[in-house]
Formats: C-alpha cells, structure tokens, sequence
C-alpha cells in the first residue's frame, strides 16, 4: 500500500503541473483520502509519524543546504536570520494572542499554538522558488530560501519548549528558559553543522569507492549530523541545513552524481512525508475547531505573517513590492503538522486539538498562498523576465576539465549564433554538433543552421555570453522594458557624464573618473544582482547583467515614476510613513 501511494503521488504529480496546483497538498491530499475516513487505512502512531517526519525534513534540509550558494547567504543572511528567529517569536505570540481567543485556550496552551504554525515550511517554500516555475527576482529568493531553511529550529525550540511548561504545570522562568535554551539549540546546532560539513567533505574526498556508493554516504553522514547534534540537546535540524551549505560550497568528490541522487531522495522524503501526514489525521475530527482554525489560518495570512515581516524588515528598509511578497510567501506545511503530532509524543491533554488545527491552517496556507504565489509575483513586478532560448546543462566530473560543464544549445531561427559575425568566446570550445541525428564536426556542421543541437564545453562564467549567443531576438515587450529599463548605458562610461546629460545635480561631487559599474558596485556593497535598482534623481539604474557574481557587466537606465529615498543597501526604498499610509500606497513599478 505505501508502495501504491507512493507511486500515484508521483503519476499525479503531472496533473498538479499542468494545472499549476501546489504539489505538495496534493500528496497531502492522497494521504487524506487514503486514510481512515477515505480508503479506510488506520494509522494513529504519533511516534513513528514524528519519527518518520523528521528523518524526510533533515533530508530536505540537508538537500536545501547543498543547493545555497555563499553568495546567496552572503545577500541574505540578516534579513533572513532576524525573520527566522524574532520573527517566528512574532508569529507565536501573534498568532497565539488570536488562538486563546479564537480556540478558548489558556495563555500557555494559545502560546504552544503559535508556535506551532509559526515556521514557513522549507519543503513548499523551495519547491515553488526552485521547482515550481517561479522564477523572481534574485534578492528576494535569496532571503526568503535562507529564511525557510533556518527558522524550523526557532519553532521547534519554542514548541518543546512551552510543551515542557505545561507538562509541569508551570509558567513561571519562561524567559530564562528560553534564553538558556536558545542558546543550547542554535549554538550546538550552527557548531555542530560547520563540522560536520567539514567531516563528510574531508570523508568523501579521502575514500575511493564505487561512484554509486558517494551518496549513500553523504546522506549517511549527514543525517548521523542531525542526530548526535538533537542528541546531545542542540538542534539536530540546524546542524543539517549548516552541514549541507558547507559541503555544497566546497570542492567534492562525485558532486554531480550526489546532486541528481539527492533530487530524488529529496522528492522521495516530500512525498512520505506529506502521505504519513495525511494518513495520520482524521478529518471526522475537525467539526469542532474547523471555522476558529480557518479563521485562525486566515488571521495568520493576513495578519500575523505580515506584521512579523513588516516590523522585522523595517531596518533593512526593503521595497514595499519585496515586503509584501515576503509576507505573502509565509506557506505553511509539513513542518507544523509535524509539530502539531509533539504534543501527543510528550503527554499533552487533550493534544488532538493541535493537530487537527494545525492541519486546518496547513491546508488554508496551500490554498490560498500556494495557489497565488505566481500572481502575486506577477502583481507585484518581482518575477524576472527570460531573453534566453533553450538550455541544457550536464554537469561532468571529467580528468583534466576542473570546473568546466558540457552545455548543449539548439539553435534557433533568429539566434545571433546564426550570424558569421557572432563567435563563441574564448575558452568555450563546440565539440559536437546534431544536425537531423547526423553527429558533425564542428568542421563540417559549418554554418550552423536553426535546430542544430550544439554540444559545447565551457566553464561557468561563459554561460551567460553563450546564453545571449544562443538565444532568439525578439522585441522587447513591456514587463521586459519595466524590468530592465528603457534601454542600455555603458557601464564603463563616467557617470559625470550622465548626469551631465541627465542634470544630476546630486552627482556634482563625485570623482570624475568614477564609472557607472563602479558607482553602482559601491551602493551595492559589491553584490549586485539582476534585477538591482538605484534611484539617481528622475532615473534608475538597473541591473541588466553580471559577471562572475561581482562585476557588473550591463546596465539598463529606466525614468523613474516617483522619488522614492536612496536605501541603505542601495535598492530604493518607499518612504515608509504610517502603517496605513504605506497599505494605501498605489502599485507601481518596483521600487
């Protein structure tokens, strides 16, 4: 049966694509029907539910944790850390003022409530920003990752916590608690991750086995990490989300393989644990809490995830476009269904409630946010335009080749690669070429002719010259223009220049020999991204490219449609004002 399960979930999987439904409460969905009040399979063991839940979660997050690059904590990580742990601390005591009024529970019991829903859920929050089709702007993916990655542990601390105050029937020491406590879980679990990263990159580089065998290994390690670190009290999910950032980011025998072999296991622990979830509730026993627990999940989307973001972010002073999306994509999933069983693990009277309202709230989450992520993304001008045509790329660990990738391009009617003037850069070198399943030399293939499958070998900082290389013109229409300005400035030219041009009287004092890229590169602190806008008086400069994550390398300038203040971080930034002032602002280009 688990088998059967398991196999419809991922047939079905297809279905929800194709009609752009969140995946994830699809398999939720499959274990509600095949449960007791469906198909009729009985299954009501909290501690293998528990168990089974949290061995599929330390996997996400160690898969997670592989996938961040440096630079993305690097552009992220205080935002993200600062809504990981004050702002689930927000979200519990919101959310758990509303709970003890909606649900009639205690202050302890509301508070332990809170915290249970206060987590985003890492499985659905990186399915949608790296599976799901959404691709937006850079920035905002980067901190809301981060964030969904490490702000599990601040749940769980305070579950446990509150969970261990009703047990003893006390409420009193709750502050000293929490700091002793805090400090255990994330100090041991950050310690923990860094070292055991180190371990199982040193372990995988020094051992010669079968390449099959790699990531039998690492996913091994990685979760004896999670397990020595919750056993000796820190928090066993940190240390496995840390563990997977530091050997993703360093050199690794076989990494290739391991990262094909972990999208699976990855997907694999998505769907247990979402069936086990979904088999473990019965909804014959929401009649009681169904309406407070919706208008509770209601009042968490509403209100509570975006009070939490909006008071958290205000020293950042982020877009308004990039708070209200940050707010919207609080999805809540398999994380607080998870917590939800804790209380019938530990002894808590009356435990069903958590459960069966923290399903209630799961499921409005997925519903409501998870079906609507796309066009808010859209609404709110954060998704990124795409000029490139097909790509294909096969990641290769060949002798002799250190950091270069097979790439494989078709090419198409309008490509500029079509043109005797274009050329492939220098370093990049085309090995092969398909024409009609004919394989031709790159000789004899000569010109090249559209649907000609190009095979290419090239390290990573050519990719995006090849992209445009290989790409299709094509006019640029009004979400491109928006996004990436009204047409294109050099960015070696002086920016005395500009605003010479433009009467930039706030550019006066500048050096003379101050370029465009390396004004921008100062009020970017160096991290630019695509996508990056600095407001200079009645235009923006924008961010058309950049090279090798640092440089960069084409700049958009766009007329500015308000005057919005210069941030900190060097993105603009509406005037905040009041609360209700900033709610009642009219939509317009990102700020």
């Amino acid at each position: 049966m688990g088998a059967g399960l398991i196999a419809l979930s991922t047939i079905t999987s297809a279905v929800a694509f194709r009609f752009s439904a969140p995946l994830l409460l699809v398999f939720l969905c499959i274990g509600l029907i095949a449960g007791e009040d469906g198909l009729g399979l009985v299954f009501n063991d909290a501690q293998v539910a528990y168990f089974l839940g949290s061995l599929a979660l330390a996997i996400i997050l160690f898969d997670s944790g592989f996938g961040t690059r440096t630079q993305t904590l690097k552009r992220a990580a205080a935002p993200a850390f600062l809504l990981a742990t004050v702002g689930v601390l927000l979200t519990t005591l919101v959310v758990g003022a509303a709970a003890r009024h909606l649900l009639e529970l205690s202050w302890l019991h509301a508070l332990l409530m809170g915290a249970i829903i206060s987590s985003t859920d890492a499985a659905a929050v990186f399915f949608l920003l790296r599976v799901g089709g959404v691709k937006i702007y850079k920035r905002v993916r980067s901190m809301l990752e981060v964030e969904s990655g490490s702000n599990d542990p601040m749940a769980i601390f305070l579950t446990v916590l509150f969970i261990e105050m009703i047990v003893a029937d006390k409420s009193s020491g709750l502050v000293s608690s929490f700091v002793q406590g805090f400090g255990l879980q994330m100090g041991l679990g950050i310690a923990a991750g860094l070292v055991g990263g180190f371990l199982i990159v040193e372990i995988v580089n020094r051992i010669t086995l079968e390449d099959a065998l790699y990531p039998i290994l690492v996913i091994s390690c990685a979760l004896c990490v999670f397990a020595v670190t919750a056993h000796f009290g820190g928090s066993g999910f940190l240390a496995v989300y840390v563990a997977g950032i530091v050997a993703g980011n360093r050199a690794m025998k076989g990494a290739a393989k391991l990262r094909r072999y972990q999208q699976g296991m990855t997907w694999l622990a998505q769907i247990v644990m979402f069936l086990v979830l979904g088999l473990f509730v019965t909804p014959s026993e929401f009649g009681s809490v169904l309406l407070p627990a919706l208008l509770l999940g209601l009042f968490l989307i509403v209100i509570g995830r975006p009070l939490a973001v909006l008071l958290c972010l205000l020293p950042f002073r982020l877009d308004r476009a990039t708070v209200a999306f940050s707010s919207w994509v609080g999805l809540r999933g398999a994380v607080s269904i998870l917590l939800g069983i804790l209380p019938t693990v530990m002894g808590v009277e009356n435990a069903d409630i958590f459960i069966n309202v923290a399903f209630i709230m799961v499921l409005t989450s997925l519903v409501v946010q998870g079906w609507t992520i796309k066009a808010a993304a859209q609404w709110l001008k954060l998704i990124v335009p795409s000029e490139t045509g097909p790509l294909e790329r096969v990641e290769l660990e060949l002798p002799g080749s250190p950091g270069h990738e097979l790439l494989v391009y078709r090419v198409l009617a309008q490509s500029p690669f079509l043109s005797r003037v274009a050329t492939v850069p220098h370093g990049a070198h085309v090995s092969l070429v398909i024409r009609r399943e004919n394989m031709l030399s790159p000789e004899a293939a000569w010109p090249p002719q559209p649907d000609d499958l190009v095979y290419l070998f090239a390290r990573p900082e050519h990719v995006p010259h090849l992209d445009r290389l290989f790409s299709q013109f094509k006019s640029k229409d009004a979400h491109l223009v928006e996004y990436f300005g009204e047409f294109s400035v050099d960015p070696q030219a002086r920016m005395v220049d500009l605003a010479t041009v433009y009467g930039l009287s706030d550019l006066v004092a500048i050096h003379p020999a101050l370029t465009i890229a390396d004004y921008m590169g100062e009020r970017l602190k160096g991290r630019p991204v695509v996508g990056d806008r600095i407001a200079v008086g009645p235009v923006d400069l924008v961010v058309q490219r950049v090279h090798q994550g640092r440089a960069i390398a084409a700049v958009g300038l766009s007329f500015a449609t308000d005057s919005p203040t210069i941030a900190s971080n060097g993105t603009r930034s509406a005037t905040w004002g009041t609360l209700g002032k900033w709610l009642r602002t009219s939509r317009g280009p990102r700020d």
